[in-house]
């Protein structure tokens, strides 16, 4: 074993620690990796920066475009409409079917993130109108999209990704409906899983209640009045005394004329100014020690005490391309930057009842912030964040449906039969609908989720990595060694197996970017067809069901419904046995092995 193949062996294992704990951005541990590669000379350059102009990437982020393109023409919010009087006049159960087939349907030809996004309001909406806890709609909605996204190429990132690699070893790339089949018999067990089980052991977590009560604050909430004579009179919040000697928060502050100012970090502070402050029970002890201010009263905070005519509370998740992930609210400069104020915080999973602000935020947080309404449009046209209580309206482009829907479905229809290549027809498509006017190339970049991007671009790279140095012949030489080279259907079963324990830990763009050359090398050395094993790796990277981290739109969802980690497990452990062992027996079924 050469020193080269022991540096690639030795950044997997990196990368795994990296990727499934995100201390580092995935997206620059994916950048990390590649700089590494590049600057040991196991790379070259132009192998090093290959995965931006790889076919993959090229095709999913132009899939971005086009997803964002349809969401903008009120496409996701007409199918919602649809939902809501659903569950008005059908049975509960017969909604849910068709709810769930409906986002599968949608998310076989247009990124699930987005449709999740705006059905997840929607869901919770339903669900306090039918007195049905929210938690019980969000992982069937979420499951649902992941069911669709198995039927199509392009349904998710990972069937783009793993038919690329498939196209530069050689191998005939997937067709559009290649695997629709085998992807069609999972939506048809994971729907049927879920109505007459998985629905039953989700737990009643999330309850139509007082926003500030589900965030459990334990904040209490006093109005001060600032003396004429104290320190903190004109200075800024930051440099005051007043919030430098107690911590406290000031959320509000009353002027004449009934001005309500919300306050930032930068705000001059005034004479008679009160200043209705928030903060736990030894930060208003310490307030009430300092002579600047006349006190007034205090109570435990309450949504009653913030909701008034000129500003609302708002629940947002933040998103999986968001400005905000791995900052904290104060290195972010949240304030100033969003005209807002997080009061709020529920931290993988749970409530944070202290030092919000100093908390590293991920991905499917939830913050509750407080928003001038004057301040709200744009609050809400912000892509960091998934609004589970938007009250601004937006407004769709509906005169450019139909036209954005025949783009799509001419992308569909000129890459299933073969006329040209699904980077060609989705380039072209993403640019058609540009020109149309239905998406601004600002809205075009926004669409975009350049996490993804650059993780697919490292990784992409850490795969050439390990072809070129022989890591991907070692992996493989272990795997065939273990199972032996006689037995193709345990090779399929144990394919699955090994991408979804490694999906449920990691990204799962990642994993088939590891897995895939492997299992393509695997095959071809024993003399087998590579296609069954790759489906293999696609379904396994696209069923992670058991953890809210192994799939964006379950991490969408995790603190939007209060779900525990254990919830995920409960429910979705036994879908991913019974999706393992359909997989291993009827893969081989649809892709013989010669």
């Amino acid at each position: 074993m050469n020193i080269e193949i022991i540096i690639v062996l030795a950044l997997v294992v990196v990368a795994v620690i990296l990727f499934s704990t995100e201390k580092i951005p995935i997206d620059l541990t994916a950048l990390l990796i590649m700089t590494i590669l590049m600057v040991s000379g196991i790379i070259t350059v132009d192998e090093g920066v290959s995965g931006f102009s790889n076919d993959a990437t090229v095709t999913i982020a132009a899939m971005f475009v086009i997803s964002g393109a349809l969401i903008k023409t009120g496409f996701a919010n007409l199918m919602s409409t649809y939902i809501i009087q659903l569950f008005k006049k059908r049975g509960f159960w017969v909604s849910i079917i068709i709810m769930m087939l409906m986002i599968a349907f949608a998310s076989a030809f247009v990124n699930n993130t987005p449709i999740v996004a705006v059905f997840l309001p929607v869901m919770l909406k339903v669900g306090d109108e039918i007195n049905i806890s929210g938690s019980k709609l969000l992982m069937p909605l979420s499951f649902a999209a992941i069911f669709g996204g198995t039927t199509t190429l392009i349904g998710t990132s990972t069937n783009i990704l793993a038919s690329s690699i498939a196209s530069s070893r050689g191998l005939e790339p997937f067709h559009m409906f290649e695997f629709t089949k085998l992807g069609l018999v999972f939506l048809a067990i994971g729907t049927l899983y879920m109505v007459l089980i998985g629905i039953r052991l989700i737990p009643e977590r999330r309850k139509k209640e007082d926003l500030t009560g589900s965030f459990e604050l334990r904040e209490f909430i006093s109005e001060v009045v600032l003396l004429p004579d104290a320190n903190s009179v004109g200075k800024t919040i930051r440099n005051s005394s007043l919030v430098k000697d107690t911590n406290v928060s000031i959320i509000e502050i009353h002027r004449a004329n009934n001005e309500v100012v919300l306050p930032r970090a930068d705000t001059l502070l005034e004479k008679g100014d009160v200043l209705v402050v928030s903060g736990d029970l030894d930060k208003i002890k310490a307030l009430q020690e300092i002579k600047e201010v006349a006190w007034k009263h205090e109570h435990k905070l309450k949504d009653s005490d913030i909701v008034t005519g000129d500003i609302i509370l708002i629940e947002a998740i933040i998103s999986s391309n968001s400005f905000l992930i791995g900052r904290t609210l104060k290195s972010s400069n949240f304030r100033n930057r969003y005209r807002g104020m997080a009061i709020g915080l529920r931290h993988g999973g749970r409530p944070v009842t202290n030092k919000i602000g100093a908390t590293r935020l991920q991905a499917g947080d939830a913050l509750l912030v407080e928003v001038r309404k004057d301040n709200l449009a744009s609050f809400n046209d912000s892509n960091d964040f998934v609004f589970i209580n938007r009250i601004h309206v937006v407004t769709y482009k509906r005169e450019k449906m139909i036209p954005s829907l025949l783009v799509l479905a001419g992308v569909v229809t000129v890459a299933a039969f073969g006329w040209t290549s699904i980077v060609v027809s989705a380039i072209a498509g993403s640019v058609l609908l540009v020109l149309m006017k239905t998406i601004t190339l600002e809205e075009a970049y926004k669409a975009i989720d350049w996490r993804v991007i650059f993780l697919l671009a490292g990784a992409i790279t850490l795969g050439i990595a390990l072809d070129k140095t022989g890591a991907t012949k070692l992996f493989s030489e272990g795997i065939i060694s273990t199972i032996g080279p006689d037995n193709p259907f345990l090779l399929v079963s144990a394919f699955y197996f090994i991408t979804f324990i490694l999906t449920s830990v990691m990204s799962n763009t990642a994993t088939v970017a590891l897995l895939a050359p492997i299992a393509i090398f695997t095959a071809q050395s024993i003399g087998l067809d590579a296609k069954p094993l790759l489906i293999a790796v696609m379904f396994a990277a696209s069923a992670d069901f058991m953890t809210p981290i192994g799939y964006q739109t379950n991490t969408m969802i995790y603190s939007a419904g209060r779900y525990r980690f254990f919830d995920f497990f409960k429910v979705g452990s036994p879908l991913d046995l019974i999706f393992w062992i359909t997989a291993s027996l009827l893969i081989p079924v649809f892709f013989p092995f010669s």
